[in-house]
């Protein structure tokens, strides 16, 4: 095993998670320290960057980004400013401001990078997550979450991917599983233990002797 990886953008898998293909790129190498994807818009107009702003409930955790035009141009609008980014271009985004990007040329790719400002980096493992199990979540297939969401895990131990199997275990009834893998997500996220306190798909084992010790403190 060596201590480098080489790849090109167009070697790295597309996936698509409803809002605007992109390519893995953190977890395509195993980056550990710093998240970091490219999104691609194929046609002129399409959104690149979802609309957020890094501090809302459901938008971050106030993280830095920053945005480099690797192909084609985007025009960024931030906090209401529209901003051209043509190829080439650096545009670096402080939490709470609002932020989108949409492609002015076709094919346009944006390669972002980001973290949070005086804290470590937590791998969520939401591009597994997105990539091969959410469809079937949606879908309310949890039993089929439960069994592939156990297979990657034994790969990507991301503590976000055993979050959203905890959450499908408990709704196919899988309670045992649900709260170990519960243990290996809080366990490894401040951010998903708070989360678990209100998420509506772990009512059912609340009640559970294994909840109650593992949120006893």
């Amino acid at each position: 095993m060596t201590g480098y990886s080489v790849a090109k953008l167009e070697e790295i898998e597309v996936m698509d998670d409803g809002r605007v293909p992109f390519r893995p790129v953190r977890h395509h190498f195993g980056i550990e320290a710093f998240g970091v994807n490219a999104w691609t818009a194929d046609e002129v107009g399409d959104r690149i960057v979802n609309e957020h702003d890094e501090v809302s409930a459901d938008a971050g955790d106030g993280q830095e980004e920053l945005y480099f035009v690797y192909s084609g141009r985007a025009r960024f609008e931030l906090d209401g400013e529209s901003v051209d980014a043509p190829v080439g271009t650096f545009v670096f985004v402080r939490p709470g401001v609002k932020r989108t990007a949409f492609a002015e040329e076709a094919p346009t790719t944006i390669v972002t990078a980001g973290g949070t400002p005086g804290k470590a980096y937590e791998v969520f493992g939401w591009e597994v997550w997105f990539m091969e199990l959410h469809e079937l979540y949606d879908a309310g297939d949890y039993a089929s979450v439960s069994a592939r969401g156990r297979q990657f895990l034994e790969n990507h131990p991301y503590p976000g991917l055993a979050y959203n199997v905890a959450c499908a275990e408990t709704l196919a009834g899988e309670k045992e599983s649900a709260i170990a893998h519960l243990r290996m997500a809080v366990e490894g996220s401040d951010q998903l233990r708070e989360l678990a306190g209100t998420d509506s798909d772990l009512d059912a084992i609340r009640e559970d002797p294994g909840f109650k010790e593992l949120f006893a403190t």
